[in-house]
């Protein structure tokens, strides 16, 4: 399962290996077909790369951090630093390329 990120608890989640962090809420139609690849990813890559999700209404410093302007974002990170961000829904392939690619 996803982990549920919010601004304390985000440093401890990002600051170690890969990182794939998905900005939804919950009245936003892509953001409920995003959340099931994310889910599925979540189990797939357990052990290997840290993905959660990050709710903009209830985190909204968060996504005014990360310059999140439309939703869904998703961000990869790499040892605590952003290094990819895809915006509108993404596809599991795709996003596990790009997870594989920084692992």
């Amino acid at each position: 399962m996803a982990v549920a990120i919010t601004k304390d608890n985000f440093s401890e989640n990002v600051a170690q290996g890969v990182s794939l962090l998905d900005f939804w809420a919950p009245w936003c139609g892509p953001c409920k077909m995003q959340l099931p690849i994310v889910e599925e990813l979540s189990e797939e890559l357990k052990g290997t790369a840290t993905i959660a999700k990050v709710n903009v209404d209830e985190q909204p410093e968060l996504a005014s951090q990360f310059g999140v302007m439309s939703i869904p974002t998703l961000i990869l990170f790499k040892d605590g630093q952003p290094v990819d961000k895809l915006v509108g829904l993404q596809s599991k392939e795709a996003l596990k390329a790009k997870i594989e690619n920084h692992l």
